[in-house]
């Protein structure tokens, strides 16, 4: 429980605490636990659909503004440096001032603009299909790819607190455990085609962490900047597969 805590104070706006003192055990514990706030989270967001629907597209946005709330917009906050960093030139020190001026540049704009979009039209086509339980697992898959980037041989970037915390504290188990149940739970997301589920979480998990790899690379390590990106990516990308599939039998 105290575990389940820190991840929901660390992921949420709920009024949780975790401990007081937190190392990377504790931290690694907490992000193993990562896809049981995003099963909360796609509840709420899947309420929101079902409670607006009438709105028709308004309800697409609506549930994407409720996980907003809900997380503090810290993931869209992520995405948005996360790509203006990877938009300027010079050194990964160069990149990591950009991305923490605080400000949004115009490729975090767009990004944010791009994953908020898509997210918001797959959300009101799945709702549209009656797929609540695909725009649950879409959530979830978001945070899947958070245990994803946290995996073992993943270094944090300098100067960065959190990703000190928790890059490289995933075992290979909790990786493929989490992307194993996703993909079981994904055939029953599309009945009509039972394959597609599955591959589209592949696909989104796969496109996630290479972004995220990428931007180890760019930025010289792991930051939390670089977790919400891997959220907001995994997210769009399987609400968007998951909508595709649905609409298309």
């Amino acid at each position: 429980m105290l575990t389940l805590r820190l991840t929901f104070s660390w992921l949420t706006v709920l009024p949780v605490r975790g401990p007081a003192d937190i190392d990377r055990h504790a931290a690694g514990r907490a992000i193993t636990g990562a896809p049981i706030v995003g099963l909360a989270l796609g509840i709420a967001a899947a309420g929101a659909l079902w409670l607006l629907a009438p709105a028709g597209a308004a309800a697409g946005f609506a549930a994407v503004a409720v996980l907003a709330l809900l997380t503090r917009g810290m993931h869209l906050d992520g995405l948005a440096d996360t790509f203006d960093g990877l938009g300027v030139y010079g050194s990964p020190e160069r990149a990591r001032e950009v991305m923490k001026t605080g400000g949004a540049g115009p490729f975090g704009v767009a990004a944010i603009v791009l994953a908020a979009g898509i997210q918001a039209g797959a959300f009101g086509a799945l709702a549209g299909a009656g797929r609540w339980g695909a725009v649950i697992l879409a959530v979830v898959v978001g945070r899947v790819a958070v245990v994803a980037a946290c995996r073992r041989g993943i270094e944090a970037a300098p100067g960065t607190r959190f990703g000190e915390l928790v890059a490289g504290t995933q075992s290979r188990g909790a990786v493929l455990g989490w992307a194993i149940a996703a993909a079981g739970v994904a055939v029953c997301a599309v009945p009509d085609l039972p394959w597609s589920g599955p591959l589209v979480v592949v696909v989104a998990l796969v496109a996630a962490s290479r972004l995220v790899d990428h931007g180890v690379r760019r930025f010289g390590g792991l930051s939390g900047d670089l977790l919400g990106a891997a959220v907001e990516t995994g997210t769009a990308l399987a609400a968007l597969g998951f909508a595709v599939a649905a609409n298309s039998v």
